[in-house]
């Protein structure tokens, strides 16, 4: 019996063998390219996502860069627009304060024509009443004074002395 016994688990054995390596065969043959493919393939799929990814950061970081980039040529047009903008307005401040300035030195010099003027008038104005006076009076002194021919001849005669002496 233990002579059966070790032939058959050496039979058994053998058998087993057999079975595995058939069955390693079989795998080999049928299911171990399918599974070393999906694998391969899951490999290549996962490769793929990786150089996807890292392609998805670097155009992400050239994106950012970019758009650095961007916002300061933005900003440093801005203050450029904000340096001309600042110097139109002084620009047009004094260039308003000067055409102010102008127009009150001659709104000035129009016053002071004007008063000028109209102080000429005036003085000329006085004199001729002055004349009109004086000769107003000496028209009566004289009409006064020559009443009488004793007095007119006087009179002619102090003048023409005075005509001659002068």
């Amino acid at each position: 019996m233990d002579k059966l016994l070790a032939e058959f688990s050496f039979g058994l054995f053998i058998v087993q063998t057999v079975l595995f390596v058939g069955l390693f065969l079989l795998l080999k043959k049928f299911a171990w390219k399918p599974i070393l493919g999906a694998v391969n393939e899951r490999e290549e799929g996962i490769k793929t996502a990786l150089d996807s990814a890292k392609n998805a950061r670097q155009e992400m970081e050239s994106l950012n860069a970019d758009n650095e980039r961007i916002l300061k040529e933005a900003r440093a047009e801005r203050e450029s627009m904000m340096k001309d903008a600042r110097q139109i307005k002084d620009a047009m401040i004094n260039e308003a304060k000067e055409e102010a300035k102008a127009e009150g030195t001659k709104m000035i010099e129009q016053a002071q024509a004007s008063i000028q003027s109209e102080k000429q008038a005036a003085i000329a104005d006085l004199k001729k009443q002055v004349a009109e006076l004086s000769i107003g009076i000496a028209e009566k002194v004289v009409r006064k004074e020559l009443a009488n021919d004793k007095d007119q001849s006087k009179l002619i005669e102090q003048l023409l002395k005075e005509v001659t002496i002068s």
